[in-house]
């Protein structure tokens, strides 16, 4: 599990076919490496991957074909959002995230909002099967970002990211047109599996 709260911006160094999937290295940058072991999990751009090596400030990841059909950003020279794995005790500033991206979503808007020329309202228009699980003041996952919604409108979602989240993501550097992961809250998905029991 994570928190939505990213610890460092690392890039794909490299990313090679290997046995149907990728072998993605990556420069983990500023994040806290110096009790990484083999096995542990480490969420790159909001996916969840396992260390298979590790080489000073490299880290290896083996990527699925699965894992490369619903997720976006995992090609050589990406900037990424990474984030290690919560621990029991650690801190949850943002919500429960798995790591396990729903889809695909596309960036319709990325301005400043009226009056606040620091921040910038991102508008999401997500895949028609997640937009049901996105509700206003709950949380989303953008790219491993734990996020507040603040509105929908049919598939279309907006979020306010203020300063600090853009100088410590790759966030603040979106586009229109660009994509991104999504991840919406785990506790929607099981809402909405409780009750078709009950139809």
């Amino acid at each position: 599990m994570f928190t939505g709260i990213v610890e460092a911006v690392g890039r794909i160094a490299d990313a090679r076919p290997r046995a149907g999937g990728l072998r993605l290295m990556i420069d983990a940058g500023a994040l806290e490496t110096g009790d990484m072991a083999i096995g542990d999990s480490v969420a790159i751009a909001g996916c969840c991957l396992t260390v298979v090596a590790i080489d000073g400030r490299m880290l290896a990841f083996d990527v699925s074909q699965e894992t490369l059909r619903c997720t976006h950003g995992l090609a050589q020279g990406e900037a990424v959002n990474l984030e290690t794995a919560l621990r029991l005790g650690d801190h949850l500033g943002g919500h429960l995230v798995s790591g396990h991206v729903d889809g695909v979503g596309v960036v319709t808007r990325m301005e400043p909002p009226p009056g606040d020329p620091g921040a910038r309202l991102l508008e999401v228009e997500a895949p028609a099967e997640l937009a049901r699980f996105i509700a206003v003041k709950g949380s989303i996952a953008v790219d491993g970002v734990s996020l507040t919604v603040n509105t929908v409108a049919e598939r279309r979602f907006a979020v306010n990211l203020i300063p600090h989240s853009l100088a410590v993501t790759t966030l603040g550097s979106l586009i229109v047109g660009a994509q991104v992961n999504l991840e919406v809250d785990v506790v929607a998905r099981y809402v909405e599996r409780l009750s078709a029991f009950g139809r």
